[in-house]
C-alpha cells in the first residue's frame, strides 16, 4: 500500500512539474546520459516548431541537424560536464527550418556521475530575421516594398498595379493621389523597385514634417556663408542622384517653394541656397497628395503648373471603402504579420467581426484596419479568433451604432412598404416591383452593404443582385 501511495505521489509531482515547465516563457529541453530527450516543454515546441511526440524518447541527433563543425550545446554539456552560458546557437529541425536561440546549458549530476543535461533557451530567430531584413533594406536604398507586397484582388487594385508597372518603365514624373492610410508609399517604392533606377538611391521626404525655413535647404542644399552657420551640404535632390526622390504631401510646400521646385523639374538642375551656380540633376520625382488635386489648386495649396508637370502619370489610390472585397485578404495578411511579431497563433476573425469590417467605412483606410487588428490582438489571451469584445473601444462603439442604424433602417423600409401597399392601388406587377425593391434594400442594409452576403441570403448570385439594384435604381 505504501509503495502504491508513493508511486501516486511521484506521478502527481511529475504532473505538477510538467505544468510549471509549460507555463514559463523559456524553452526547456532535457536529455538523459544517452542523448535521449526526456523533457521538452511547451515553449520549446514553439521555438523549434516541433511536437513533443516528435522529440521525446528520441535521440537528439536523430531529430535536429547542426551545421558542419558545430555541436549541440546539450551534448557538449553532457560530454564535458561543464555549464555553457549565454551561447547563440543556430541549427535546423527535422523539416529543415532554421532556428536560432540563446542557450544556457548545464550538466545534470547524481553525485559525481553525469546523468543528463538541461538546456534553457530564448528565441532570437525573429530578431535575426529582422536584422537581415534591415540590412537588405539598406542595400536596396531604403525600400521595402515591391508590387508583390500589395495585397488585393479587386479589379480596381489590379488595374492600378498594371498602370503603375507601366509607369515604372520610364523616368516620367508621377503624382500619387490618395487619402491618408491608403498605401501611397507602397506604390511609390514598388515603382522605384521595378524601374531601371532600382539599384540607385530612393529618398523619401514628407513635406509637412519640417518647418518652411528648413525644407528649402533640405531639398536643394546649402552653401557656406548662405546664412549664419551654413555649411556646404548636399540637398535631397543631390542625394537622390540617379535614383528616385519621393515628396509626400507636396501641397504642404509654400507656393514660392513650389515655383522653385517647378523650375528644377523643368531645367533638370538645382541651385543650393547661397550658391551662384546650377548643378545638373538626374532624378525621378514622384510626389503624393492626400486630397483631390483640383480642390488643392482651387484652395491655392497647389500650383496648377506644378500639378501638370508632376502629373504626367497620375495614380489614384482608392480608399478601402471602395475596395471592400479586399478586406478579408488584408485582414488575414495583418493577422499573420502580428502572429509572427507577437508569437501568437490567431487564425482569423469571427463572423460578427467580419461583418463589421465589411460594413465599416474605414476613414483611416488600410492603416486603420492594420491598427485595429494590432489592437485586438493585444487584448487577446489564448484565443485563436478575434471576437467583438477584442475590438478597440472606439470601434466596438461604432460597430454597435452601425448595427442599430442598419436595423432601424431595415425596420423603417419594411414599415414604409406596408403603409404604401395598404394606401396605394396599383397593378400586381407594380406591387411586386415595389416589394422586390423594399425587400432587397432591407436585406442589403441588414448586411451593411455587403452584396455577397446579401445575395447569399436572397438565394441569388452577386451579379444578379447587382443587376437588380441597377434596374430598380433606373425606375
Amino acid at each position: 500500500m505504501n509503495t502504491l501511495l508513493e508511486h501516486e505521489k511521484i506521478k502527481q509531482f511529475l504532473t505538477i512539474y510538467e505544468h510549471i515547465l509549460d507555463e514559463i516563457n523559456e524553452g526547456v529541453h532535457v536529455i538523459d546520459k544517452n542523448g535521449i530527450s526526456v523533457l521538452y516543454n511547451r515553449k520549446m515546441t514553439e521555438l523549434e516548431s516541433m511536437h513533443k511526440n516528435d522529440v521525446l524518447g528520441k535521440n537528439l541527433l536523430d531529430v535536429f541537424q547542426f551545421p558542419d563543425g558545430e555541436q549541440s550545446t546539450l551534448l557538449q554539456a553532457l560530454h564535458n560536464g561543464k555549464a555553457i552560458r549565454h551561447i547563440k546557437q543556430t541549427y535546423f529541425n527535422d523539416k529543415g527550418k532554421e532556428i536560432t536561440t540563446i542557450n544556457h546549458t548545464y550538466p545534470l549530476k547524481d553525485g559525481n556521475r553525469i546523468i543528463g543535461a538541461v538546456e534553457i533557451a530564448s528565441d532570437v530567430t525573429k530578431m535575426e530575421r529582422m536584422i537581415r531584413e534591415n540590412l537588405l533594406e539598406k542595400e536596396k536604398g531604403g525600400t521595402r516594398y515591391t508590387f508583390e507586397s500589395i495585397i488585393g484582388k479587386s479589379a480596381v487594385i489590379h488595374d492600378l498595379i498594371e498602370n503603375a508597372k507601366r509607369a515604372a518603365r520610364t523616368s516620367s514624373s508621377v503624382l500619387v493621389v490618395g487619402e491618408t492610410g491608403t498605401g501611397k508609399e507602397l506604390f511609390v517604392q514598388s515603382i522605384h523597385q521595378a524601374s531601371a533606377r532600382a539599384s540607385a538611391p530612393f529618398i523619401s521626404q514628407n513635406c509637412a514634417a519640417l518647418p518652411e525655413g528648413l525644407i528649402e535647404g533640405l531639398l536643394f542644399g546649402t552653401s557656406r556663408g548662405a546664412f549664419t552657420g551654413a555649411v556646404e551640404r548636399a540637398g535631397l535632390f543631390e542625394q537622390a542622384e540617379g535614383g528616385t526622390l519621393f515628396l509626400d504631401e507636396i501641397n504642404s510646400l509654400s507656393l514660392p517653394l513650389q515655383a522653385k521646385l517647378l523650375r528644377a523639374l523643368q531645367e533638370k538642375s538645382i541651385r543650393r541656397i547661397g550658391d551662384t551656380k546650377d548643378r545638373s540633376m538626374n532624378v525621378r520625382i514622384i510626389a503624393a497628395i492626400n486630397e483631390d488635386p483640383i480642390e488643392a489648386i482651387s484652395n491655392q495649396q497647389l500650383r496648377k503648373d506644378l500639378y501638370y508637370r508632376l502629373g504626367v502619370v497620375t495614380l489614384f489610390i482608392p480608399p478601402l471603402r471602395e475596395r471592400r472585397e479586399d478586406i478579408p485578404l488584408l485582414t488575414q495578411h495583418f493577422i499573420q504579420k502580428y502572429n509572427q511579431l507577437f508569437q501568437m497563433d490567431v487564425t482569423g476573425v469571427s463572423e460578427e467581426v467580419q461583418q463589421f469590417y465589411l460594413g465599416y467605412d474605414w476613414p483611416g483606410n488600410v492603416r486603420e484596419l492594420q491598427h485595429v487588428i494590432e489592437g485586438a490582438m493585444n487584448l487577446m489571451a489564448d484565443e485563436t479568433t478575434i471576437m467583438p469584445h477584442h475590438l478597440p473601444s472606439l470601434h466596438l462603439r461604432r460597430k454597435n451604432q452601425v448595427q442599430q442604424a442598419s436595423h432601424a433602417a431595415a425596420a423603417s423600409l419594411e414599415q414604409q412598404f406596408l403603409e404604401e401597399t395598404a394606401r396605394e392601388a396599383a397593378p400586381l406587377k407594380e406591387k411586386l416591383l415595389m416589394f422586390e425593391s423594399s425587400y432587397i434594400q432591407m436585406v442589403v442594409g441588414k448586411h451593411n452593404g455587403n452584396l455577397s452576403r446579401a445575395a447569399k441570403e436572397l438565394g441569388i448570385s452577386r451579379q444578379s443582385l447587382q443587376y437588380r439594384l441597377r434596374r430598380l435604381k433606373q425606375r
